[in-house]
């Protein structure tokens, strides 16, 4: 997370973090947020400039920067994402920059990054492809953790664009390879036709909630709808990668695709209805939630009868 570093000045009073935490624990619970006590004292640890390990042995809050945690915890309060109020959102091992206008990437996406990153490492220079990346979370967590990989992005909206391209900045110039950007819709039959028949790895976050579900107040007032909801069943994207994606694989590639809670059988099942993937399987996300499916592409590049349609593993 980004912290905003302290300038203390002689001589200048401080007042514990402690009291003024407890009262915004107090605040964020009754306004509904999740995990107060943590989301209180990340926000503390970030006007302070310090890490929320660091909290209690750091200097106190100066009246200005009180005033500020205040305000900070007001606009949480009312379902302002956490990760817009510090401009960072934690993603395996990076920190990418976040806004209005870009998907905020979440913990079990990390679970799909992880699966591909293990299975993009058999391959000694693999080429990977990231679909609907958003902030890039995934792709450029390909990038950091295997050098040699070749990742290719894509994202259609502009806005999101923008903070990709920031944050595949940022990581080329801490050292990374640099990531391909490629601004497209996903559901073009022709998508990337210059990769047809040579990804090893492609990796997909699709917007997939079914229009009509409720979603929280920090999704549906500040996610971007089309990062979010998938059409009325929720697989309005799903089913074009599906079928793009068994273009785009070579024999033996790998696919992996995360989709909505309620979707645990249904994308799995078109995995093995399309009849050109094998290996189909259903992963979980921590909390026990149907969250994945990954399947590999069969190597007579045709498409062949389905056989048993796939098993359920666990992340």
């Amino acid at each position: 997370m980004t912290t905003v570093p302290q300038q203390p000045s002689e001589g200048t009073r401080r007042e514990r973090p402690s009291v003024p935490v407890s009262r915004a624990i107090r605040v964020l619970a009754d306004a509904g947020v999740e995990a107060p006590r943590v989301e209180a004292e990340m926000l503390a640890a970030y006007v302070l400039g310090v890490s929320r390990g660091h909290l209690a042995i750091a200097d106190g809050f100066t009246d200005g920067q009180r005033e500020r945690f205040d305000a900070l915890v007001a606009r949480r309060a009312r379902r302002e994402p956490l990760q817009h109020l510090t401009g960072s959102a934690g993603f395996r091992h990076l920190e990418l920059a976040v806004g209005p206008g870009v998907f905020v990437p979440r913990p079990e996406t990390e679970l799909l990054a992880g699966w591909g990153i293990a299975e993009a490492a058999r391959t000694a220079e693999p080429l990977v492809v990231d679909l609907c990346s958003g902030s890039g979370a995934i792709a450029l967590s390909v990038a950091h953790e295997l050098p040699g990989a070749r990742v290719v992005a894509v994202e259609r909206s502009a806005a999101a664009l923008r903070w990709l391209r920031r944050n595949a900045a940022d990581r080329a110039a801490a050292g990374d390879r640099p990531i391909e950007v490629v601004e497209a819709d996903v559901t073009v039959p022709d998508l990337l036709a210059d990769l047809v028949g040579r990804v090893d790895v492609l990796l997909c976050n699709p917007p997939y909630v079914p229009d009509e579900v409720a979603v929280p107040p920090e999704v549906e007032r500040h996610d971007p709808a089309s990062a979010v909801f998938g059409g009325a069943d929720g697989l309005a994207v799903i089913r074009p990668v599906v079928a793009r994606a068994a273009e785009l694989l070579r024999p033996g590639g790998v696919l992996g695709v995360e989709h909505d809670d309620t979707h645990g059988t249904v994308v799995p099942a078109l995995l093995a209805a399309d009849g050109r993937y094998a290996g189909v399987t259903g992963h979980e996300d921590l909390t026990g939630r149907p969250r994945f499916a990954t399947a590999s592409r069969r190597g007579d590049r045709r498409h062949a009868d389905p056989g048993p349609a796939w098993q359920t593993g666990s992340s």
